[in-house]
């Protein structure tokens, strides 16, 4: 594939994009949705991660795997530990971080 069809399909990708999201939005814009609505949608952005970061979890090899050597789901629990108790950002992102490494080696030299 050349870079000028590289260019084409992100252009043609971008209008499509845009052209499916925008209306949706100048709609609600102009009309006021039913509070249930409203609040069911606070929902979205969590249903959302969680159906990205389960499978990463819970499935890193293609099975799911609740086994000690699940590095992903190690760290995955302790950094949801750490932003149930912290509620800080950036303090979970780095212990989750460190405990993957570390529970990493330290299956490593157990293995």
């Amino acid at each position: 594939m050349t870079s000028q069809q590289e260019f084409w399909l992100i252009l043609g990708m971008t209008a499509v994009t845009f052209g499916v999201r925008y209306p949706v939005l100048a709609l609600v814009g102009r009309f006021e949705l039913p509070h249930r609505l409203m609040e069911a949608m606070r929902f979205i952005p969590p249903a959302v991660l969680t159906a990205i970061i389960a499978p990463a979890l819970l499935m890193p090899g293609g099975s799911v795997d609740f086994d000690y050597t699940n590095a992903y789901l190690a760290a995955g629990i302790i950094a949801g530990l750490t932003s149930w108790r912290t509620k800080n950002l950036l303090l979970t992102i780095v212990v989750g971080m460190i405990a993957f490494l570390a529970w990493r080696v330290l299956i490593g030299a157990m293995g």
